[in-house]
């Protein structure tokens, strides 16, 4: 990843590409019945990364879209992180065999937290954390669930473990298009040091919010997803990727 990265989401429910607003699987929106052409689209209009998040896989507790996440991958030519499910040494083989470039634990990495220092030395930058708060604390299960674990705690242990990267989502903001959470994010980014690169996600509406978000002068901030806003026309990749460079 450049210095800041800009990453479209695709999120996958049934085939579809679709949103959740607050993590939410009854409040849900159909964006396309075609997640390769989407992938494809948003490499079109400059794309450096996409993050690919399988909804079915992470309310069932298994990969539900593998074959659509290969064709992704081949038709987007360039890296792909992907989530959701991962909750198995199986299922995270068989979603890096897909050729994605980082796969992301989320559920497990608080479940089994002492397997993270191992899978951290095995698989090194192809392995990230998703982290998904609300209120400051972790969410799991495809957001159904509330911990009792601090989101900074667990990115801090995360990082001590050698994971990499750290993808934090505030909940409470995901696809309400008002803004990321600032604070948490900078709360994170402290947490990890400077040998884990931090990437925000959720809530994020316009350009200014990139600016925002570098504006806090995290040097392990290296970038952000971006969802709904894209696909409603609120902003566009070039402002994004603007943005970014600024």
């Amino acid at each position: 990843m450049g210095e800041f990265t800009i990453l479209p989401a695709v999120d996958l429910k049934g085939g579809q590409c679709v949103r959740l607003r607050q993590g939410r699987a009854d409040r849900t929106t159909v964006y396309g019945n075609d997640p390769v052409a989407q992938a494809r689209d948003w490499v079109r209009q400059g794309a450096p990364w996409l993050h690919v998040v399988d909804l079915d896989g992470a309310f069932q507790g298994a990969p539900a879209h593998l074959e659509v996440i290969g064709e992704m991958v081949q038709a987007a030519g360039i890296p792909v992180e992907c989530g959701g499910g991962l909750r198995s040494d199986a299922d995270l083989e068989a979603v890096l065999a897909c050729g994605v470039s980082r796969a992301i634990l989320g559920t497990r990495a608080l479940e089994r937290e002492d397997e993270l220092a191992a899978l951290a030395a095995k698989y090194g930058d192809r392995l990230a954390v998703g982290i998904d708060a609300r209120e400051g604390f972790v969410q799991v299960k495809g957001w159904t669930e509330t911990s009792g674990t601090r989101a900074v705690e667990l990115a801090r242990r995360a990082a001590v473990a050698g994971v990499r990267t750290i993808i934090y989502t505030d909940t409470a903001t995901d696809g309400m298009l008002r803004g990321p959470n600032f604070i948490g994010t900078a709360e994170v980014c402290d947490a990890v040091g400077p040998k884990c690169r931090v990437i925000a996600s959720g809530g994020i509406t316009m350009a200014d919010d990139i600016v925002r978000l570098r504006a806090l002068e995290m040097a392990n901030l290296a970038g952000a997803i971006v969802g709904r806003a894209l696909y409603e026309g609120r902003t566009t990749m070039t402002e994004l990727l603007a943005a970014a460079r600024a």
